[in-house]
């Protein structure tokens, strides 16, 4: 995995909980760190937790390619 499939991974599970959050406690941290919904902070983190979102859609095709590769290659029938 990349540098930036990590990052992108990384924001995605921020904004997962943030949801949680929003769901459980009715609470939106990145709305209560960045000054409200509407702020300009606020719009760029959650357009880069979107993005990074559609970013790792790659991630469900990846895992059986992987663990091709990483099988031994004396396993191998």
């Amino acid at each position: 995995m990349g540098t930036w499939q990590r990052i992108a991974l990384l924001l995605t599970i921020i904004g997962a909980i943030n949801w949680g959050l929003i769901g459980f406690f009715q609470f939106d941290l990145v709305a209560a760190i960045f000054g409200g919904q509407d702020s300009v902070w606020s719009r760029i983190i959650y357009s880069l937790v979107g993005i990074a979102g559609l970013v790792n859609l790659a991630l469900l095709f990846k895992p059986t390619e992987e663990l091709e590769r990483a099988e031994p290659k004396a396993t191998r029938t």
